[in-house]
This record gives C-alpha cells, sequence and structure tokens, in this order.
C-alpha cells in the first residue's frame, strides 16, 4: 500500500478525490490516476445518451401534462404534492436569479420567467418522480404512460429505470467515481427507456454513441 501520492496529485486532486481510485488499485498511484482517467473517459462516453434521455423524457411528460391539464403551467393545476410544489418553485426562484444577473449583465430590464424557464430548470430527479407509487392514479393512468408509447410494462419497473438513471446522471455530472459501477447495464438502462419513448429516437442516439468502444478498452486503458 502507497502511503502518499505524488505532492502535485494530492494537491490538484485532493486525497479524498483520489481515495476510491487508490483503494481500487491497491494504493498504487499511478494506477489510480489511469483508473481515473478512464473514469473521465466512461464518464464522457456516457454523457452523450443521458443527456438525450433526460431532454426526451422532460418533454414527453410535460407535455402529456399540458395536453391533460390545458394549459403549459400544469403544476398550477395537477395533484403535485408540497415535495413537488416546492421544487417547482425553487426552479422558478433560480429563473429569476438567473434572469436578474443576465440583464444586469446586458445593461437591459428583467423581463418576466417563462413556463420555458421553469421547464428546463425543474431536474432530472423532479421528473422522475412523477413516476412514482404515490402518483400511480394521479399521473401515471390518467395521462403519463402516454409518454411512452412503446413501453407495455408495469410503471415500478419503468420508475426504477428513471430513478437509476438520476443517479447515474448526477455521478456523471459531478465528476464522481463510476468504475465499480455496472456500467453495461447502466448503458442497456438508458437504451431502455429511450426505446419506451421512440425507436427512432433510441436508434439515433446509438449511432453516435460511442460507450462500447470505451467500456470494451477498459482493461487496455488501465496497463
Amino acid at each position: 500500500m502507497v502511503d502518499r501520492m505524488p505532492g502535485w496529485l494530492e494537491w490538484l486532486f485532493s486525497a479524498p478525490r483520489m481515495k476510491p481510485y487508490l483503494r481500487a488499485t491497491g494504493g498504487d498511484p499511478e494506477a489510480a490516476m489511469r483508473l481515473y482517467r478512464w473514469n473521465v473517459e466512461a464518464s464522457e462516453a456516457l454523457y452523450t445518451p443521458l443527456h438525450y434521455v433526460e431532454l426526451a423524457v422532460r418533454n414527453a411528460l410535460h407535455g402529456c401534462l399540458v395536453l391533460e391539464h390545458g394549459r403549459p403551467d400544469w403544476w398550477v393545476a395537477a395533484p403535485l404534492d408540497q415535495g413537488g410544489l416546492a421544487l417547482v418553485e425553487t426552479a422558478r426562484g433560480k429563473c429569476r436569479a438567473k434572469e436578474r444577473e443576465r440583464a444586469r449583465k446586458q445593461g437591459r430590464q428583467v423581463r418576466p420567467v417563462t413556463v420555458d424557464d421553469v421547464v428546463a430548470e425543474l431536474t432530472f430527479g423532479f421528473w422522475a418522480t412523477l413516476l412514482v407509487s404515490r402518483y400511480d392514479r394521479v399521473f401515471w393512468v390518467p395521462t403519463l404512460h402516454r409518454a411512452f408509447p412503446y413501453y407495455s410494462g408495469r410503471r415500478d419497473k419503468l420508475s426504477d429505470d428513471l430513478r437509476a438513471l438520476v443517479r447515474l446522471r448526477n455521478r456523471v455530472m459531478h465528476h464522481e467515481p463510476i468504475h465499480e459501477e455496472d456500467l453495461d447495464a447502466e448503458h442497456a438502462r438508458i437504451y431502455r427507456v429511450l426505446a419506451a419513448l421512440s425507436p427512432d429516437l433510441a436508434k439515433m442516439v446509438r449511432a453516435g454513441d460511442r460507450f462500447r468502444s470505451v467500456l470494451d478498452g477498459k482493461e487496455d486503458a488501465l496497463e
């Protein structure tokens, strides 16, 4: 077990950040850095399909709820619980703050926050929560099943997939270790959700997907 990383590595990457990689490589700093680089490459390769699945899920759910409630700000009329309403208000507050800052920098008046602003600000976790069990009768059964026209399974299975993808997305976006995850299974999960939304979308995303080559090259990258 190596007791200490090189000074530059500890200073620039921090001991806590490198700890999982050192643990996975038996304390070898050079091997830990190779694993870290592969983790970055794997995260980069997953970013693109995660980008598409997050945007597509958001817009499909939003579109269904707009149609169901007859207004673009559907959350005003929909039976969101207090937690959901709080998330909407948080998103609206962030939108206002961002607009004030943009207006200040551009020397113009502050414009009102739009529905599109709020929809874009709401997190992937918020949208995934709309498929949990407590919303089954108020969201899934009457309308949200229509967001996934090519899915015929149970709501809870799709909900589990979405929540797992939220977790993976957050780890990728916050530069956290994913090298110990079953990334092959997570990659397949992305495409299950994409195919449930649109097989054409899944085909388009897969055409530019480089994750398989990154995963297949893991052992070579760590040598």
